[in-house]
């Protein structure tokens, strides 16, 4: 991450100056080329020693095992969140007319905080989390969505939940209820790669323009119901990759 500026006065100071086009040139002649650094979580030798046996574990998993997961994950969705470019036809000097613009207010305009899960078999339940959520509203959505989900879905009693490690999700209290109910719960090391379809959810949901937060709401589970059966199967499809590029980075996190 060294600058070259910082290589310059480098070469200065080892009495061999050298131009920024002449070091920029003896980098690009070596295969290196300056990029923007991705951001990825900051994992411990333990977590990567624990995402790399995840990975190597459940790679050989069969198509039919991974059909029988039940994904979930929470997100928050902003009402003018989404920083994507929208083209409009319209004429010169209208510019600024209502029809060609695109609603913002500072700030964002306020969000919503979802909870939801799919299959391979598509989506099952999608709810607004009020509030802050605790142990006991995480209990409270299971045992509203988590089984009747898996009814939706065709799953059958045997099937397996996913949940990443928020102590919201491994409380006493959550897991009582996972026990009571005989559910098979995936270990799921920290920062594993996931599956989520949120980034489907938010494009179409600002696609319809929502104006307040109930309309969010209404938009966010219209489009979660109608996206395709055949885009979760694809992506449930595509995790063995997801794990082999994890044992390729030799537990380091990917990003997808």
């Amino acid at each position: 991450m060294v600058t070259l500026s910082e290589l310059q006065r480098s070469s200065v100071e080892r009495g061999e100056p050298s131009r920024r086009t002449t070091i920029s040139a003896a980098i690009h002649q070596s295969g290196l080329y300056g990029r923007v650094a991705r951001r990825k979580p900051l994992h411990s030798k333990r977590h990567m020693a624990a995402r790399l046996e995840f990975a190597k574990k459940h790679l050989k998993d069969s198509q039919t095992m991974r059909k029988k997961i039940l994904w979930s994950d929470e997100t928050k969705i902003e009402l003018f969140g989404v920083n994507a470019r929208h083209h409009v036809w319209r004429k010169p000097g209208t510019t600024h007319h209502q029809a060609n613009t695109i609603p913002t207010v500072k700030h964002g305009g306020g969000s919503i905080m979802l909870w939801g899960c799919f299959s391979a078999a598509g989506t099952g339940r999608l709810v607004r989390i009020k509030g802050k959520m605790t142990a006991a509203m995480y209990r409270d959505i299971l045992d509203e969505n988590l089984l009747h989900s898996a009814l939706e879905l065709i799953l059958g009693r045997r099937f397996i939940f996913q949940q990443d490690n928020d102590p919201k999700h491994t409380a006493k209290i959550s897991k009582e209820w996972l026990q009571d109910n005989s559910v098979n719960v995936l270990e799921w090391p920290s920062q594993s790669p996931d599956l989520n379809l949120w980034r489907d959810l938010k494009m179409a949901v600002h696609r319809r323009f929502p104006s307040n937060l109930m309309e969010l709401e209404r938009c966010c589970k219209e489009e979660w119901a109608k996206l395709a059966k055949d885009r979760c199967a694809k992506l449930v499809a595509s995790y063995s990759k997801r794990l082999e590029a994890v044992i390729a980075a030799n537990g380091a996190s990917t990003k997808f």
